[in-house]
């Protein structure tokens, strides 16, 4: 009788991988390194998510958008949907949508951008691995991963977090795309654009450059079939980038809410003119035809209702770039260079070589000089190499990425927003990876190009000197360390030349180990200040010591308390020597008062809370003082049918309302201040109809104040005119206010007024 034999089946799943194995081809220690720089990333991003804060402006938005899906698709700044932001709303999203599975809190609010940044060093490792080997990715999600702005860039509740991601995507989809000749994965990289488009505007239109650059040296198809595919990609990206933007313009105005930024109410003028050509006032560029207001005119932290902040924002705030949430006690420490480094070429951020300046080189440029030589090596030694060359048209890709939106920074404004500089952070990381895998291998080969290695590394090693003595008083012993760091390098890799010694191979690793801690010891000390509650990282992005904060030691503590710790250097001055030497109490005393009104919209009366610096926003705790909610609760009981509790000539003076309790408060003037919404006419309107019932006008200070003119300047002053002349005053003891020159006023305006 025969008798079957059956093979052993191995239990289902035991020829899987272990998450922690390298892949087949791939060095025992790749994965394994992936997932420690993977955590690290995680650790960096997420340290003291728990202490966020919220943004000034855009988390008002966020709580919007939570409150209804209109308010949640058009980026309203207000619960009533009245204005949207001033940008548009898609960076927005994440943050709503987090907030509405956990609640509405600042942790939640901050939660998508660390995803979004340990997305992005996962999708730079799997760019550059594909491009130039592990090795290299390894080292660039490193360089990725340490660079300080990276790290600020995603602990900062901006636009910027899911821009860079978006870009990141797109960039590994085009390699893709040229290296198979496939169209599908270009395609991808469109509507990679274009959701970069929704979060950052033309901004992301920068990248197309390199993307096009790349597929039509070097994707493996005739021109004919590259340019088709190009032009499919294209149309893909422009149906993605404009779909918001002909959504808004389709939609009745009656039906949506009036586009911030605009004389117009136009998403095209909001886009085009007021986030884009604005930028670029000081080439002689001018939006005044574009139907857009100047971004530089201010903000409406200033605005009429600010007043003296008991019962909203503060009045003492600046514009700084077309965003005021900078106040102007740090704004003039920064042009006075207090606390700063000792700049440097360029010295802040305005200029053509503002790129190079201590500001914002410490926050991003310490892998300028390694960059720059790996992309002409990568360029010049490809040379005669197939088209469709595999590294050679990586160089092309990040080279172009670099270099155009270096100019772009270079020429526009960038103003004290650190955090624009993550998309530069992108391609230096990956051009350094690649770089020192390229260098290395022509280091081993021997020949003349052996030296470009060293040289390399001793140039990277000056320029990270040079920016570490900018800050003396900032771990003075960094810049030397450096100095060592490099000159061990030059003499590791120079008596390790091949052919030299039988140990070369154990010299030159050596070496090679010295180079890359020469190259990454300057900008890791920036990084790891984000266990420094000295330092942290502001809401503008930076980390560490730069040209605003300078090279001071400050002790922030979630107290606001003032002091110095020994590791984190400093003489202790910065935010005391801006605002004096103040505790809790006296911070917000000079903020609206001693019981804790006012200062940054929301920081109320809780001590113990608030400042500037604080992860994810400016110091914003989303709760109401006692006067605050005293007259939130008044005009309330007194709202009846009416649509908004009550209106206020300035978005900050709304914002602790709208933040706390979700308010239907009708801010003014948009985020300028001069913005025509509502019109005198569409205000009284509203009061003749019954949708507005109370009006809270800051204390003898209206727009023109802030930007300057005369009588009647803008909507906003001749509605402020006509409440004071037309509308009941309110006593002030009826809602806990007080009667000084200086302080808020409520006003109750009624149909036939």
């Amino acid at each position: 009788m025969a008798t079957t034999v059956l093979a052993a089946t191995p239990p289902s799943g035991t020829g899987r991988r272990p998450p922690w194995r390298s892949p087949e081809g791939e060095p025992g220690y790749a994965r394994p390194a992936l997932i420690v720089v993977t955590v690290l990333a995680a650790v960096l991003y997420a340290w003291g998510i728990n202490h966020s804060e919220y943004h000034t402006f855009y988390a008002n938005a966020v709580r919007s958008m939570t409150e209804s899906w209109k308010a949640f698709f058009y980026g309203s700044f207000d619960p009533g949907n009245s204005i949207t932001l001033d940008k548009l709303p898609g960076f927005l999203w994440p943050q709503a949508l987090s907030a509405r599975i956990f609640g509405f809190h600042p942790w939640a609010l901050t939660l998508p951008q660390v995803l979004e940044g340990v997305a992005s060093v996962l999708v730079l490792y799997r760019a550059v691995r594909r491009w130039a080997g592990v090795n290299a990715a390894l080292v660039a999600a490193t360089a990725f991963l340490l660079t300080p702005v990276a790290v600020g860039l995603f602990r900062t509740a901006v636009e910027d977090p899911a821009f860079t991601l978006c870009m990141l995507l797109a960039a590994d989809a085009t390699q893709r795309a040229a290296q198979s000749g496939r169209l599908r994965p270009l395609l991808l990289a469109g509507v990679w654009v274009g959701l970069g488009f929704q979060a950052k505007m033309l901004e992301a239109w920068a990248v197309l450059p390199a993307l096009a650059l790349v597929h039509l040296l070097s994707a493996p198809l005739p021109l004919r079939r590259r340019l088709v595919h190009l032009g499919v990609s294209t149309l893909v990206m422009t149906a993605v980038s404009a779909s918001w933007i002909l959504a808004v313009t389709l939609t009745p105005a009656q039906d949506r809410p009036y586009v911030d930024g605009t004389t117009d109410n136009s998403a095209v003028s909001m886009v085009v003119g007021y986030n884009f050509l604005n930028r670029f006032s000081s080439l002689g560029i001018s939006a005044a035809s574009t139907g857009s207001v100047s971004a530089t005119q201010g903000g409406g932290a200033g605005g009429a209702g600010s007043g003296g902040g008991r019962y909203g924002g503060s009045g003492d705030r600046e514009d700084h770039g077309g965003r005021s949430d900078v106040p102007k006690a740090w704004a003039g420490a920064q042009r006075a260079g207090e606390g700063g480094g000792r700049g440097g070429w360029g010295g802040g951020q305005d200029g053509w070589s503002k790129m190079f300046g201590a500001s914002l080189a410490s926050q991003t440029g310490w892998l300028y000089p390694i960059a720059a030589v790996a992309v002409v090596c990568g360029l010049l030694w490809r040379r005669g190499t197939p088209r469709t060359d595999r590294i050679r048209s990586g160089f092309v890709l990040w080279g172009t990425w670099l270099a155009t939106y270096f100019l772009v920074f270079s020429a526009g404004s960038v103003g004290g927003h650190t955090y624009y500089m993550g998309i530069v952070a992108v391609p230096l990381a990956a051009l350094t990876g690649a770089g020192i895998a390229l260098l290395w291998g022509a280091y081993r080969a021997g020949g003349r190009r052996a030296w470009v290695l060293p040289g390399a590394v001793a140039a990277t090693a000056a320029w990270s000197a040079y920016l570490a003595a900018a800050f003396p008083s900032f771990l003075p012993w960094l810049a030397p360390a450096v100095g060592v760091l490099g000159l061990a390098a030059l003499v590791l890799l120079a008596r390790a030349r091949p052919g030299r010694a039988p140990t070369v191979g154990r010299l030159a690793l050596a070496g090679l180990a010295a180079s890359l801690a020469a190259v990454l010891i300057a900008p890791s000390a920036w990084a790891v200040q984000v266990f420094n509650p000295a330092y942290g990282s502001t809401g503008m992005g930076s980390v560490g010591p730069s040209g605003r904060s300078g090279g001071q030691g400050l002790v922030r503590s979630a107290a606001v308390r003032t002091g110095r710790l020994p590791w984190g250097g400093g003489t202790g001055r910065g935010y005391q020597a801006t605002f004096g030497n103040r505790a809790t109490a006296d911070h917000q005393a000079t903020r609206g008062g001693t019981d804790g009104f006012g200062g940054m919209p929301g920081t109320g009366g809780t001590r113990g809370t608030g400042g500037f610096g604080g992860f994810g926003g400016f110091g914003l705790n989303g709760r109401l003082t006692a006067s605050q909610r005293e007259l939130l609760d008044y005009t309330t009981a007194r709202q009846d049918s009416a649509a908004y509790v009550f209106a206020t000539t300035s978005w900050s003076t709304a914002s602790p309302y709208i933040l706390a309790t979700g308010a239907h408060v009708l801010p003014l003037g948009g985020f300028s201040g001069s913005v025509p919404f509502p019109t005198e006419a569409g205000f009284r309107h509203l009061v003749d109809a019954g949708k507005l019932r109370f009006v809270l006008l800051g204390g003898g200070r209206g727009t023109r104040a802030v930007f300057g003119g005369g009588k009647g300047t803008t909507d906003a002053d001749r509605i402020t005119d006509w409440v004071q002349s037309a509308c009941t005053r309110v006593p002030a003891s009826a809602y806990g206010g007080t009667d000084s020159a200086t302080a808020p006023t409520l006003y109750r305006c009624a149909p036939g007024d």
